[in-house]
């Protein structure tokens, strides 16, 4: 089975072109202290790849299949502009290529309307998204109404989470971990995919944790050990978690110049899982919450 990658971000060309300049004028500045800055050996936090580039990346790396996550934007208008992006390059490239949505739930109506949109224009998921980053409370009416939407069209979620133990970092938000048991179990139906392993929720929860909640493993190398896999998954199963790199952030900035594909690949594959544990979490995981053939 082609590896499959459920956690990758791509932006317009009109973003790449200038990211710190465009976020000023969109009104996006939580995304540009995540996304423009440098780290302290003055390397780029991220790249800013093409679709083109994307692929070839894709291909040195062995991944069959990216999954293009949305971002927790702070304004409806950049939603849109991002999810019209993401129908181009699924259009383009359906073999490769699927994508989330992404809305402003503060928007009202509005981003019922988008969604509706997206999915007529082929987007199969909605996310990231991250009510304490986007301004909303998780039981607010409107977060809510986008969920019933996206239970009704049986698209999974991807949500934004930072473990409370992690470091500060510029454009840090806490996600209290309570708050996703609580979405998970208000709608049952929903697939809720939690970024960043969860933020370690089950290693850290005593009650029980709803089966509809699964995980990604975007930015692994950034906040655990490699031995986070075996550990993880001795207390989850394996059909729980899917492999996701967080491209085009660099997650080894201290060994490659550019983000890849190809380091944390090999990462998964060295560790320790069994046979039917490593399937599961490169590929066929995300085929059975995509309903991919």
């Amino acid at each position: 089975m082609p590896l499959t990658d459920a956690h990758v971000h791509l932006y317009p060309p009109e973003v790449n072109r200038d990211p710190a300049g465009w976020a000023a004028k969109a009104g996006e500045p939580h995304w540009a202290q995540l996304c423009t800055r440098r780290r302290k050996n003055d390397r780029p936090v991220q790249a800013f790849p093409g679709v083109d580039e994307l692929l070839r990346a894709m291909d040195v790396a062995g991944v069959g299949r990216a999954v293009l996550l949305g971002w927790y934007w702070e304004r409806a208008e950049t939603c849109a502009l991002q999810n019209r992006f993401y129908a181009d390059c699924v259009r383009a490239h359906p073999d490769r290529l699927l994508a989330f949505a992404t809305v402003q739930p503060a928007d009202g109506r509005h981003a019922l309307d988008e969604l509706r949109r997206a999915r007529e224009e082929g987007l199969v998921g909605l996310g990231e998204l991250s009510p304490h980053s986007q301004g909303y409370a998780c039981d607010d009416a409107g977060f809510r109404a986008v969920l019933a939407q996206v239970t009704e069209f049986g698209w999974p979620v991807n949500l934004h989470v930072t473990d409370p133990q992690s470091r500060a970092y510029p454009g840090r938000v806490e996600t209290p971990l309570a708050d996703f048991i609580k979405l998970a179990r208000g709608f049952p139906q929903t697939s809720f995919i939690l970024a960043h392993w969860g933020g370690l929720l089950p290693l850290v929860t005593t009650g029980e944790i709803p089966p509809n909640i699964y995980y990604d493993t975007a930015a692994s190398p950034l906040l655990y050990r490699q031995d986070i896999w075996k550990k993880f998954c001795a207390t989850v199963p394996a059909d729980r978690v899917l492999f996701g790199s967080d491209y085009p952030l660099n997650v080894y900035p201290g060994i490659d110049p550019e983000p890849n594909f190809t380091r944390l690949v090999a990462e998964v594959h060295r560790s320790e899982l069994d046979a039917a544990a490593l399937r599961a979490i490169v590929a066929s995981n995300a085929r059975r919450l995509l309903r991919l053939p």
